[in-house]
């Protein structure tokens, strides 16, 4: 009797360290996952970057292994990945260049000039949302690339953005996906909804592939095959559907990790220069629709502060981990004024402290006020928001999610958890194509913070 095989699809996340295969029954229940590392490479200056040819050929091990796999009946697979980078095809879909850092020193010169033919850095950075950022700022290597190797441009046929690629490599078909050209690229005009004039100036709109939208799915390109494959996804917007798809009244997600983002999916309001000056910016949502987020480098903050309290009182950082709150510490360090700016509690001397306990509550009350003013920028004035969820690492600190809950009073604070937010994501934006079951309700772990 031949034996029931699951219905899975298959997720390649790939971050800039780990890369991830996830495959996902139709409860969105993890059932196989294999994870690589590659061993970076240089491009032609010398610099750091990702190993395409590692990518690509660990892509279709992963499958071959995968379908070997007499137990899983794979439906669809899709990607999701760091976005700020842009791979460039030759007409016959080869990479013509390394896949150049986003973290990469950009030539002044070139990024003064086009500002300076586009109305100047604020009027370009407000109505393409993207705070001057170099190299993370995707749409400038693009250009960087026409300008210093013009040889090498001509050859292009299409310049995609990571995920993409990723979905070319399986699905043979070339397009641009929304969450990728929204992610701070400064391509896109908001407030036209299309790509900013500069684009067309520059000459690189012939070499961007058609826009479709992150719920696409192709056919695969190896004939007979009966898997869908998705577009791809830049990794932010994609932690962010599980909400979308869980919950309609406005929120506002705090995604936290070495950077804190906040995201309001309901808030499309036009950026001040204030905000922009503030890091804050637009993402997109799978279908199109501005994202009002706000970064802040708090958990990279936090390692360098845990690790001085630490050095300091003759401890480790474990010491940290589970700590609980004490209001009664709170209460007394509330005695003088917290200070909003994220490095602020770096500046005080220790001493001051009688002991780890006070020193941390102290750190974590310097963190909580500085994300207090970072996600403040993205509240709508027009849309009141009812909840605010907290994932990643912060979410499962006690201090910081009591902290949270007594400064954003008005609204419940929720402390969710996920396994594989990203990835997940990945999986239910094209659910209906390979699923039989309706989404389940119980995929995000809620934890409610009184206050």
């Amino acid at each position: 009797m031949s034996k029931v095989r699951i219905p899975v699809i298959a997720i390649f996340d790939v971050g800039k360290t780990n890369k991830k295969l996830f495959l996902f029954d139709e409860h969105y229940q993890i059932v196989f996952e294999r994870s690589a590392r590659f061993l970076e490479t240089t491009d032609e200056d010398g610099f750091p970057c990702e190993n395409l040819e590692s990518l690509r050929l660990s892509v279709f091990d992963s499958l071959h292994e995968v379908f070997r796999r007499d137990e899983f009946d794979i439906k669809a697979i899709n990607f999701t990945s760091y976005g700020a980078s842009f791979v460039y095809l030759d007409e016959n879909g080869r990479p013509l260049t390394p896949l150049y850092n986003y973290l990469k020193e950009y030539p002044e010169e070139i990024q003064n000039q086009l500002y300076e033919n586009q109305g100047g850095e604020d009027t370009f950075s407000l109505a393409t949302a993207s705070p001057a950022l170099g190299s993370l700022n995707s749409g400038l290597q693009l250009l960087r690339l026409k300008v210093e190797q013009p040889v090498v441009f001509r050859q292009v046929k299409y310049a995609v953005h990571l995920p993409q690629y990723l979905s070319f490599l399986v699905s043979g078909k070339i397009f641009s996906d929304m969450t990728s050209i929204g992610c701070h690229t400064a391509l896109w005009n908001f407030t036209k909804k299309e790509y900013h004039q500069w684009v067309t100036q520059e000459g690189l709109n012939h070499v961007l592939a058609p826009i479709v939208q992150g719920n696409e799915v192709f056919d695969a390109a190896f004939p007979g095959s009966p898997y869908r494959v998705g577009a791809g996804l830049h990794d932010s917007s994609s932690a962010l559907i599980p909400y979308l798809l869980n919950f309609h009244e406005p929120f506002i997600l705090i995604s936290t990790g070495t950077w804190c983002i906040s995201m309001n999916p309901f808030n499309a309001e036009e950026l001040t220069k204030e905000e922009l000056d503030k890091d804050t910016l637009f993402y997109m949502t799978y279908s199109g629709t501005p994202v009002k987020a706000s970064r802040l480098f708090a958990g990279y903050e936090h390692e360098q502060q845990t690790k001085r309290i630490a050095d300091h009182f003759g401890t480790t950082s474990a010491r940290f981990r589970n700590m609980e709150i004490n209001w009664d510490i709170v209460n007394e360090l509330k005695r003088e004024p917290i200070s909003a700016d994220l490095s602020g509690f770096s500046t005080i001397d220790l001493e001051r402290y009688q002991d780890v306990e006070e020193a941390y509550h102290a750190l974590v009350m310097h963190l909580v006020e500085a994300q207090v003013a970072s996600t403040a920028l993205v509240r709508s004035l027009h849309t009141k928001v009812t909840r605010i969820f907290v994932d990643g690492g912060f979410s499962k600190n006690n201090i910081y999610m009591n902290l949270l809950a007594a400064a954003f009073s008005d609204v419940e604070v929720y402390a969710a958890s996920m396994a594989q937010a990203t990835a997940i994501g990945a999986a239910l934006v094209i659910h209906e194509h390979w699923n039989s079951l309706s989404i389940p309700n119980n995929i995000i772990e809620l934890r409610f913070f009184r206050h």
